[in-house]
């Protein structure tokens, strides 16, 4: 493993986070045609305007393992995992947003059940 890889794999992966795509290919175990695939099915948004100056966040790199996963794990095609990103992510965002409505209200969380 080469110290590049082990350097990002041991990193915190937000949106501060940029690798490049030749990194991008190597921390996720894919090829850049894989991941020009997912740039096409709009499941990745690189900075840049060609592959070779593509720029990706950490929160990408997440995605694209996530997508790797949904994949193989799952047996989906491109566009069925793509479909199933913007699902999770939706889930994640709406979770998200109950979290602050509970603290807002300050709603208990074993409350929730209680009737």
């Amino acid at each position: 493993m080469s110290k590049a890889l082990t350097t990002i794999e041991g990193m915190l992966l937000d949106e501060g986070t940029v690798v490049t795509l030749s990194e991008l290919t190597r921390v996720c175990g894919i090829s850049q045609e894989q991941v020009r695939s997912m740039v096409r099915e709009g499941m990745l948004q690189p900075r840049g305007a060609a592959p070779e100056s593509w720029r990706f966040t950490g929160i990408e790199v997440r995605r694209t393992r996530r997508a790797v996963r949904l994949q193989q794990d799952l047996e989906l095609n491109l566009a069925g995992a793509a479909l199933a990103l913007d699902l999770l992510d939706e889930v994640e965002r709406l979770r998200r947003r109950v979290h602050c409505l509970e603290q807002h209200l300050a709603v208990p969380h074993d409350a929730e059940g209680a009737g």
